[in-house]
């Protein structure tokens, strides 16, 4: 069946068209996010893998090399089965330090600007036959389809149209931090429809050609040859070990494969679905490659076994079918080549155009980037179809797609040795690749471009073309990437690696993790890194990747703690990088935002940032270092929850720890200090902390702190961490706790206050029995002239003297009741106390006295008993009633109340009058000689009286203001005493 042309060509062109809807679609959000990034989406879109030689070229293969063919699926999926050892640490480092490509990987991880240009160079070579590929294998089968022979229109319409559509994603940002969601369903898409093209014609073959399972297996039991087709191949010239090589690396050096594995990968979980769902995916393609294969030559078809699919579905004379393969080989060619511009173009800039000239800090980056990879795409589309239209005709797409392999086969040692062997130097690096590189361009590149017999083989009189054997491209291939990993490994033993390539590979390798050193910035804030980086970013830009930076750390604009600058340079070193490649990147921020380095004071590690890259791996370490994991999180949790304070301080006085305890002495934060300087503390702790340092002890006791208006003690130890560390030299580590002694100093304060105490009721004692004598003498006195004179004066000055020296009789009582208070009280004098009876005792008492204006209700039932002295209790509640009866209003209400709760009893004594007086009065309350009546009317010891005999009882006794809880006016007093129990009458008994 043949095909017009011109109807051919619009159909290609609608279904590119389609294609581009539906990535417009896919990003102007009419899909679900959550739909777009499902990992079955991501999965389809490694699909990008089978490119126009793998639904063509790979029939052709097998047909060369039998089952050989199985490599280009076998070494790809092995890499995926072990996607958790070979791939998830490359996404780590690719999400860690934005890094897009597989020049920024080598870039970043040999700290070497000739290492991102070279590699972006000889990739560009190698991929150039792949691309060109792509662009033969839609120009023939449109050539079958229409049976003409017009190589140059048809490809160059294809490749216009798929460079308009990749200009549109080229337009866009392509760094990590960016995802091409519409690029990544587009791909997905066609993948579905090249799985479908492939089983549709691998079900024709089968059902059509065959006519059934037992119509194949009676063909293939008269045809042994289409078996040994095979077989014979596996067997003779072992070249599976080399595809296998090839093929396997191939999921990460290709360009379009890193950028689909990594670059374009949502969530590192997807890779888990992808270790299974995309080798799934390659093994339905293999199976039906063999079908096809045996349908073509049972056919006979008269082409080259590399179009056996195109030409299968012509023979069907099946118009829909035809168009389907043809479908198919177009979203395999325009997949590759599309993901293939997008990076390659990223690479070029960033490597090869940045170094050479950057926008000046007056112009806009972004704009200026987006215009520069727009020009690159083209140019490296242009360099594709001169490459398809000066060296393709002579050779087959196996021809073609196995120099590619073998080209980027040569990054494999390096890539290896990123992650696997941190020893590996730039030089190795270079001198291998060189090596590998210049044996491949030789022997395999020149004999295909001039298509001459190869000068190598002639030497060693092997009189074979290029590629008329298999067994020459495999000694080719596994002698060059020998030759490769030999050299990178004898130079790099025999050179050294600078300190920065040694900090990126410990960062790269899989065993070991990042210990960046503890340096300080020149600048000082947030404000002082964009003026730093606006010198070479300009103003806008600078503000707008630090921004990001920021967004990306959760850190406010206000962050000044070193730690917390040196995370911020790092981010915006790794966003650079995206945007502007590695190198690049390192070399704006080691010139405009360089670290403070000072010889003088050794650098330290930077033991922050290890612990939290130690906390994001707990879940992943097993065995020892699991092991040694728990046990260093079990000393750093008892660290941290010591009941004193530790703070731990690097050389230049960096805060580098700070426990719970000292976070609620001083409520510090540790996120708001650690990474600090010790300048940053607030005072009174700065100058608590700094004069301890800089003086020669290493202990101080009783350091007196005022902080929120209190005052507290603390002891401050300090120690030397390291063996070679001296006291007193401010250079070193040091580890200083604080110890709380502010209960402790209370204590002594309040036991030598009871002391003084003590001392002044025995004063007391002795004062009043010596002025006891003296005035019972004026009292009477004071009697005799009153009952002796008749003289008014002479009565009212006795009388006078009588009341003064009642006054004075009174108070003398108290301290004397004061004084001998422990004295009164001793086992033997508890007993069975009635509660209702003594409180009604004390009422009226009161009465008696004049207090009939009051009305005393006493709530309390007859049958609460406490334990405790009837007659020390009576003069409780006379003191309390009585002070109640002061503060309240005559026809006033006086309550009290009682109830038992378990082994106590609780005891309220309420009134309705004027409350406890206001501020610091009301915490002295239970003190002796504090009153709150006028002179004279009150001798301040009855409230202390009360307490201690309260306490003499086991209880407790507390003031109540009732306003201060919204329940009116007055006070109430409560008091909790221990109730009378059978075990008391029991003991009482016995005793």
């Amino acid at each position: 069946m043949i095909f017009d042309a011109l109807g051919l060509l619009s159909l290609g062109l609608a279904y590119l068209i389609f294609l581009f809807l539906i990535a417009h679609l896919s990003e102007s959000g009419l899909f679900s996010t959550k739909w777009i990034r499902n990992p079955t989406v991501y999965v389809l879109s490694l699909g990008v893998y089978i490119s126009a030689w793998g639904v063509y070229g790979v029939v052709g293969f097998a047909y060369e090399t039998g089952y050989n063919f199985l490599a280009f699926y076998l070494g790809i999926s092995g890499v995926f089965l072990l996607a958790p050892v070979l791939l998830s640490p490359i996404l780590r480092l690719t999400k860690n330090h934005q890094l897009s490509s597989l020049a920024d990987l080598f870039a970043f991880r040999y700290r070497s600007q000739w290492v991102g240009s070279l590699t972006t160079i000889f990739m560009l070579l190698a991929l150039l036959p792949l691309l060109a590929l792509q662009i033969r294998a839609v120009s023939d089968t449109a050539n079958i389809l229409t049976q003409q022979q017009n190589h140059y229109g048809v490809a160059i319409i294809f490749c216009c149209a798929i460079t308009l559509f990749t200009l549109l994603f080229g337009a866009k940002p392509l760094t990590p931090q960016y995802k091409h969601d519409g690029l990544v369903v587009t791909i997905a898409v066609e993948a579905i429809v090249k799985l479908v093209m492939m089983l549709t014609v691998a079900g024709y073959a089968l059902f059509s050609v065959f006519d059934g399972t037992d119509g194949l297996t009676q063909w293939l039991a008269h045809n042994k040859d289409a078996l040994e087709l095979l077989y014979i191949p596996l067997k003779e010239n072992g070249i599976w070990h080399s595809l296998i090589l090839a093929f396997l690396f191939s999921a990460v050096v290709m360009p379009y494969m890193y950028h689909m594995v990594f670059t374009e990968n949502f969530q590192p979980r997807s890779l888990l679905t992808a270790s299974w769902g995309f080798p799934l995916y390659l093994w339905l393609m293999a199976l039906c490659v063999p079908l096809i294969l045996w349908a073509g030559i049972k056919l006979e078809l008269g082409v080259n076994p590399e179009y056996f699919t195109i030409a299968i579905a012509q023979a069907s004379q099946s118009s829909l079918l035809s168009l389907l393969v043809f479908i198919g080989g177009i979203s395999a060619a325009s997949g590759t080549i599309v993901v293939t511009l997008l990076s390659l173009s990223s690479m070029v800039l960033n490597h090869v155009v940045l170094p050479l000239a950057q926008p000046s800090p007056d112009y806009n980056l972004y704009h200026w980037l987006v215009w520069v990879r727009r020009l690159l795409i083209v140019c490296i589309m242009g360099l594709s179809y001169a490459f398809y239209g000066l060296f393709t005709f002579e050779h087959t797409m196996t021809e073609m797609a196995i120099l590619t392999f073998i080209g980027t086969l040569q990054f494999a040692p390096g890539l290896v040795s990123v992650l696997f062997w941190p020893r590996a130097t730039r030089a190795g690096f270079l001198a291998g690749l060189s090596v590998g590189l210049l044996i491949w361009f030789s022997v395999l590149v020149i004999p295909y471009i001039l298509n001459l017999p190869n000068f190598f083989t002639q030497l060693i009189s092997i009189n074979l073309r290029f590629f008329e054997d298999p067994i020459y491209w495999h000694h080719i291939g596994l002698g060059s990437t020998i030759a490769n990993a030999v050299v990178m490994f004898v130079v790099s033993l025999i050179t050294k690696q600078t300190a920065s390539e040694q900090m990126a590979a410990d960062s790269c390798a899989v065993d070991n993790l990042r210990r960046p050193y503890r340096w300080s910035l020149k600048a000082k804030s947030v404000e002082d890194v964009i003026n730093s980086l606006s010198e070479v970013l300009g103003r806008l830009t600078a503000e707008r990747e630090v921004e990001q930076a920021l967004i990306d750390l959760s850190m406010s604009p206000e962050e000044t703690r070193p730690y917390a600058l040196r995370r911020l340079r790092d981010q915006i070193e790794s966003n650079l990088s995206g945007l502007l490649g590695p190198s690049v990147a390192h070399e704006i921020l080691d010139t405009h935002l360089s670290y403070q380095i000072r010889p003088e004071t050794p650098a330290s590690e930077d033991i922050h940032y290890v612990e939290s890259r130690l906390e994001e791996y707990k879940h992943r370490m097993s065995g020892l270092a699991g092991e040694l994991d728990a046990l260093r999180r079990f000393h750093r949790q008892t660290l941290y929850d010591l009941p004193i304070g530790v703070c731990s301080l690097g050389r230049d006085l960096e805060i580098i720890s700070w426990n719970r305890t000292l976070m609620e002495m001083t409520g510090i934060s540790d996120d708001q200090i650690i990474g600090s300087g010790l300048h940053a503390l607030p005072e009174p702790w700065q100058s608590l902390l700094n004069d301890f340092l800089h003086s020669p002890n290493v202990q101080l006791y009783n350091q007196e702190v005022v902080s929120q208006s209190q005052s507290r003690w603390f002891n401050l130890h300090r120690a030397f961490i390291g063996e070679h560390e001296k006291a007193g030299d401010l250079s070193s580590s040091q580890v200083i706790v604080l110890e709380d002694v502010t209960e402790l100093e209370r204590l002594e304060s309040q036991l030598a206050h009871n002391e003084r105490l003590a001392a002044l009721g025995r004063l007391a004692a002795g004062i009043a029995h010596e002025t006891g004598n003296p005035v019972t003498g004026i009292a009477c006195l004071a009697q005799n002239l009153k009952a002796e004179y008749t003289d008014p004066e002479i009565i009212e000055a006795s009388t006078l003297i009588l009341t003064q020296t009642q006054r004075i009789t009174n108070i003398v009582r108290s301290l004397v009741g004061f004084a001998r208070t422990d004295a009164h009280m001793t086992a033997s004098t508890y007993s069975a106390v009635n509660l209702h009876n003594v409180i009604s005792e004390a009422i009226n008492l009161l009465q008696l006295s004049g207090s009939k204006d009051y009305q005393f209700d006493n709530f309390c039932t007859d049958d609460i008993l406490v334990r405790g002295n009837a007659q020390r209790l009576m003069q409780v509640f006379v003191n309390l009633l009585s002070n109640a009866r002061d503060a309240s209003p005559p026809a006033s209400h006086i309550i009290v109340e009682a109830h038992t709760n378990g082994n106590y009893v609780h005891i309220d004594v309420e009134d309705f009058g004027h409350g406890l007086p206001e501020g610091t009065i009301r915490s002295t309350l239970f003190e002796p000689f504090v009153t709150t009546k006028e002179t004279g009317k009150g001798t301040g010891l009855g409230l202390a009286l009360v307490h201690g005999i309260i306490g003499e009882h086991g209880g407790k006794i507390q003031l109540m203001d009732k306003a201060d809880y919204d329940q009116g006016r007055g006070v109430i007093v409560q008091i909790t005493l221990p109730t009378w129990t059978d075990d008391m009458a029991n003991e009482e008994a016995n005793s």
